[in-house]
């Protein structure tokens, strides 16, 4: 039975044994078995706020065996504002563990950052620096423990170090124990995404540590209590911790048995009133410091010497509230739920002048900037935090730490003080944009930006103001801003250039270029492409000075080469369009500006894959994605992943299409220009698989973002897999609307690329009305488009809706030539949707031509390529011609024109004579050709020749 009252100090706090985790213990008994043997392993540790994930760690450290060395950092609450604060920390332990050379070099690179290209290549070569300096000490370190704990809190750059350490991890004889709460791991946050991508790869094994169930709540505080519970106490105890350990003890260590406290927060102040005064002093002082403190800054904020602190310190360790980290100097909360209660305890007045003497203590200690920074304000002394605020951002901007310098040049635009000057103030505003676009936090950016051009122009800075204008075009093109708004920027900046009161000599020539160089990339995105041309050649006719090492006038370059290169390509203007956009990607490859590269790779893949240039598609776009991926560019990589979905939906490759749909879609959250992209490309899937349901959902909310954009690239696409469906539907007239919405848009930009497959749509909705005349009028307003532009993968477009157009009024040879050339043509682009398509269609005219043979060789045709790819829409089609299915001959694998093809290419024939003597398009022949090589597997004429002669007789 227990006794009516124990006291707090006759009390443990913490149970001398682990409860509730013999399985995750086990867990890492074999992961460190097998890390020691030399595969090394990253186990993370997941679990809500007072879990016992660190109480977990220690539990694991004592059953390991044969550990060489234990080391440890941990992330506090506000150290996502230190610039690899985690890497500190453990450099710290490092040092403690008598490796001071290693500790040396972490923060010797961490403080001086990396050199060359732009600030994406220096934070990659910084990430990678330091991934191999603890490489090269774990290979060497022999059976090595790591705990890294409370990453929710961590900095991106640690995080970033650790993700890229996994890989090599493996060959060393290191165990990896990370642990984080649950409750943090929100979409789109930095841990959420460093969590997906190591889990989602295999590169790290996640456990959760769960809350305790009733028996296992008992069984922890009789451990603490060392006597047998009632059952009424035992309920009280269960319902008010929830199973969760922390909470578990703070009620007990509250004092009596026989009650509990009603909250853990009521517990924890409890056990602080039971602390001397002086204890109370040093816990509150220890609190405002930060869940982990250093005995010299304690001193500082209170007042005293290091030795007075003895007695209130030794309470304090004795007590459990706080522990100590290494040789008696460095101390944590037990865990960061007592602080934070403290912490908010502490009277507002009383807080703010323990702030204040913490940000004086560690000037002393040579904290860093951000710690200093975040006293001050928390003291209401804006002035002083504001300095250390913006030597804080410059230092993360300059590691390229973007979240963090986004942060706190937050910090140091709050803290600004009021006589600011205006120029300052803009410069302020203008680099907050900067960073915070970098992390696509593009619609805050857009608003700095703006607010830093209207302070530079109150300030009479013209030029500052319109170096800043393209930045700001780019974030409100991604968060929506109609094309009119956005060139409106543009324009008023270079008349403000312009004006007679300002002295043109100070204007910088690559200003106005990139101002240009903004208007020519907005029209382009549009599609306006003469007048994208038109800004983008007077751009290039500024003379830029010709330094290769001025990384600013490079990227000038790649991104306006890119921009031109993409206007030519869709103008059709194609070798010379295609030679400008490699020769930006060769230019900025070889000048490592990362970012414009991977623009250039997107602007290159992108236009292939939409103008049915699919090898050239799918040629750059691999090498663009293995860019992509070793420069850690993965909003750039994501989106060319969508494209490359597109060309696999393209050449009728379903299945790798929709993985690699869903995998860009699941990946480029954040990324809308992906996600459009990916949500057309799974549209379309189930357009042709028959799932309406599933094609409707995808396509509206492609639709809807493409509308939102007011982009014709956007929009067009998801309009098209509408109209597909609305004919799947029989509803031809909403085919026809959506289809006349697509030709008007197509028209107001003077389009082609986009406007090709609604051709072929259009007619076969019109037809479908019965409305030939309305046909043939749409025809003609496609086609003249169409032919201007003279895009060699949408011409095959014009033969196939000529071959519907003819099979509509009955002139069956007509459109037997038609559609046989439009097959050919779609098949040499490897075009599978329209190319089975034309041959069901080739298929319907034949039959109606009493041309059973043939017909039933392209119906099965057109079945053969629709199985391959799943496309169930259009194997139903073919079936529906209820063409017979042709005969099985002596000439297998071959069909009977296709052996006629043969034996007049064994006589020597050409295609062209072929053609004539077959009465079909050359063009055709070229295909028959293809497929007679591919089933015989062959490679050459002579090798067909020589099968013709061995089969002849069979074939008669």
């Amino acid at each position: 039975m227990p006794t009516e009252e124990v006291s707090a100090a006759e009390q443990i706090r913490i149970s001398p044994v682990p409860v509730g985790r013999d399985d995750l213990l086990a867990l890492a008994e074999r992961r460190w078995t097998a890390a020691a043997a030399g595969d090394g392993h990253l186990l993370l540790l997941a679990g809500e706020a007072g879990i016992g994930k660190s109480r977990l760690l220690d539990d694991i450290a004592s059953r390991t065996g044969g550990v060489r060395t234990r080391l440890g950092a941990a992330a506090f609450r506000r150290g996502s504002e230190i610039v690899g604060g985690v890497l500190l920390e453990l450099a710290a332990d490092l040092r403690r563990a008598h490796q001071a050379d290693v500790a040396d070099r972490l923060r010797g690179v961490i403080f001086a950052g990396a050199e060359g290209g732009d600030s994406a290549r220096r934070r990659r070569v910084l990430v990678t620096d330091l991934a191999d300096i603890l490489v090269e000490f774990l290979e060497t370190s022999g059976p090595t423990l790591l705990s890294l704990e409370d990453l929710h809190w961590a900095d991106e750059l640690s995080l970033d170090v650790f993700e890229r350490l996994a890989v090599p991890l493996r060959q060393t004889r290191t165990l990896v124990l990370a642990t984080y709460r649950t409750e943090e791991l929100f979409p789109g946050t930095p841990l959420r995404q460093w969590r997906d991508r190591l889990v989602g790869q295999r590169l790290a094994e996640e456990a959760h540590v769960r809350r305790l169930d009733r028996a296992q709540t008992g069984e922890l505080a009789e451990a603490i209590t060392g006597t047998v519970l009632s059952s009424v106490y035992l309920d009280q105890l269960y319902a008010r911790s929830d199973g969760i350990p922390l909470h578990v003890e703070e009620l007990i260590a509250a004092g009596a048995v026989s009650r509990v406290p009603g909250t853990v927060a009521e517990a924890v102040m409890l056990g602080r009133g039971a602390l001397s005064p002086h204890a109370r002093a040093l816990v509150d002082a220890a609190a405002v410091i930060g869940r982990s403190f250093d005995i010299d800054v304690l001193a500082g904020t209170v007042g005293e010497s290091v030795d007075e602190l003895d007695s209130g310190l030794t309470e304090l360790l004795d007590r459990h509230v706080i522990v100590s980290t290494g040789d008696g100097t460095n101390f944590d909360f037990r865990h960061a739920m007592i602080r934070d209660t403290i912490y908010e305890s502490i009277p507002p007045s009383r807080r703010r002048r323990l702030h204040e003497a913490a940000g004086v203590a560690a000037i002393v200690a040579e904290y860093c900037y951000a710690d200093v920074s975040d006293h001050y304000e928390r003291a209401n002394l804006p002035d002083i935090a504001y300095g250390h605020a913006l030597f804080a951002a410059a230092d993360a901007a300059r590691v390229s730490a973007h979240r963090e310098a986004a942060t706190l040049y937050e910090r140091a635009r709050r803290t600004a003080p009021s006589g600011l000057p205006p120029s300052e103030r803009a410069d302020l505003h203008a680099r907050l944009a900067a960073e915070l676009a970098a992390v696509d936090e593009n619609e805050e950016a857009a608003e700095h930006f703006s607010r830093a051009i209207h302070l530079f122009r109150v300030a009479g800075d013209e030029v500052a103001a319109a170096a800043i204008v393209p930045r700001l075009m780019s974030a409100r093109h991604l968060v929506g801003h109609p094309i009119e708004s956005r060139v409106r920027l543009a324009l008023d900046a270079l008349a403000r250039l312009s004006d007679a009161g300002i002295d043109q000599a100070t204007v910088p020539p690559l200003v106005r270029y990139e101002l240009f160089s903004a208007l020519a990339a907005a029209y382009m995105l549009d599609r306006r492409l003469y007048t994208a041309m038109e800004y983008g050649t007077a751009a290039a006719a500024i003379r830029l000075p010709d330094d290769p090492d001025d990384v600013a006038t490079v990227a000038a370059r790649v991104n306006l080469n890119a921009t031109l290169g993409a206007v030519m390509v869709f103008a059709g203007r194609m070798e010379e369009g295609w030679r400008l956009l490699e020769s930006a990607i060769v230019s900025g490859r070889k000048a490592g500006v990362e970012a414009e590269t991977a623009r250039a790779f997107r602007m290159l893949g992108s236009s292939a894959s939409v103008l049915v240039e699919y090898d050239r598609a799918e040629r750059w776009l691999d090498d663009g994605l293995a860019y992509t991926e070793r420069t850690e560019r993965w909003n750039d990589h994501h989106y060319l992943a969508s494209h490359l979905a597109h060309v696999c939906w393209a050449r009728g490759d379903w299945q790798r299409a929709d993985h690699e749909a869903r995998k860009a879609l699941a990946d480029g959250r954040g990324g809308i220009t992906t996600r459009v992209t990916a949500l057309i490309v799974l549209g379309y899937l189930a357009v042709g698989r028959g799932d309406a349901a599933e094609a409707r959902t995808v396509l509206d909310e492609a639709r809807s973002i493409g509308e939102h954009m007011n982009e014709l690239q956007r929009l067009s696409p998801a309009l098209w897999g509408l109209a597909e469906l609305a004919l799947l539907e029989d509803r031809a007239q909403d085919a026809v609307e959506l289809c006349d919405r697509a030709l008007r848009d197509s028209e107001r930009v003077g389009d082609a690329a986009y406007l090709f497959p609604f051709l072929v749509t259009g007619v076969r909705a019109h037809l479908a009305m019965h409305a030939a005349t309305a046909a043939r009028a749409w025809t003609a307003r496609c086609s003249q488009l169409i032919t201007s532009r003279g895009i060699p993968g949408t011409l095959p477009a014009l033969e196939h809706a000529d071959g519907l157009l003819a099979s509509g009024e009955t002139h069956w040879v007509q459109a037997r030539e038609h559609l046989e050339s439009a097959l050919s043509g779609w098949e040499e682009r490897h075009r599978f949707w329209e190319s089975a398509q034309a041959s069901i269609d080739l298929a319907a005219a034949l039959n109606r031509s009493r041309r059973g043979r043939e017909a039933a060789e392209a119906s099965a045709h057109a079945r053969a390529l629709a199985r391959q790819a799943g496309a169930q829409t259009l194997e139903r089609r073919a079936d529906a011609l209820g063409v017979r299915t042709a005969p099985e001959s002596g000439i297998a694998p071959l069909s009977e024109r296709e052996f006629e093809v043969a034996a007049l290419i064994a006589a020597g024939a050409t295609n062209k004579e072929i053609g004539a003597t077959l009465t079909i398009a050359p063009k055709t022949v070229g295909a028959h050709v293809e497929h007679i090589l591919a089933k015989l597997d062959a490679s050459r004429r002579s090798e067909i020749a020589a099968w013709v002669a061995e089969h002849r007789v069979e074939s008669h």
